[in-house]
């Protein structure tokens, strides 16, 4: 007798996004798309109602994230396995979705074997990660971390905000700016500002 399908739950806002995937994973035996939302609201009814093996979630939805959505439903439901599908890696992003209880994530850009390959892992309890993206987690696993307020800094220095602001903005001294600012840029193994903006975007520490 042949093994029962692994079934899922789509959380993407884009119909022709969750209509492709839909089209693609059933060609495979061993796959079965059982339930569809367009945003994250959903997804516990959703669970509730078809106990999909995996739930294959975007980042990016309306009204709660992605993220948002995970944590909400491990709350609800302990046993779920979420594997996250985003256009973007962010550092920061991915770290926060694994803490929130998803088990792999996964660009779109990724190969659909990728994709099969993390469905599967997934299903079975497994955490899946691109090998890129588990080395640069392990990498910063390694560094200092990024304080709240170098993360307020960090932000302002990305609006273009020279030092006399954000000291103006945050009520410090220039000269604790000016520390905090040098700070963040050996944190960051950066030499100026301009690397530490792209480096903080890279990373998911700010958002823009």
């Amino acid at each position: 007798m042949p093994a029962a399908p692994v079934t899922l739950l789509l959380i993407d806002d884009h119909f022709v996004v969750r209509s492709g995937l839909v089209a693609s994973l059933e060609l495979e035996d061993d796959l079965k798309v059982v339930g569809q939302a367009d945003r994250g609201e959903d997804a516990a009814a959703l669970f509730a109602k078809f106990k999909p093996n995996v739930v294959l979630m975007d980042v990016q939805l309306p009204g709660m994230t992605g993220i948002e959505t995970t944590a909400t439903l491990m709350r609800e439901h302990p046993t779920a396995r979420v594997l996250i599908f985003s256009t973007f890696a962010r550092d920061e992003e991915i770290q926060t979705a694994l803490r929130a209880g998803a088990l792999g994530y996964l660009q779109k850009s990724s190969s659909r074997e990728d994709l099969l390959n993390a469905i599967r892992t997934v299903s079975r309890g497994e955490q899946s990660l691109p090998p890129d993206i588990a080395q640069r987690l392990k990498d910063r696993l390694l560094e200092p971390e990024i304080t709240p307020r170098e993360r307020e800094i960090l932000t302002l220095i990305t609006r273009g905000n020279a030092n006399k602001e954000i000291a103006a903005t945050l009520v410090i001294s220039e000269d604790t700016v000016k520390q905090h600012v040098s700070r963040i840029l050996v944190k960051l193994k950066v030499n100026d500002r301009a690397q530490a903006t792209a480096e903080a975007i890279r990373r998911g520490l700010v958002q823009v």
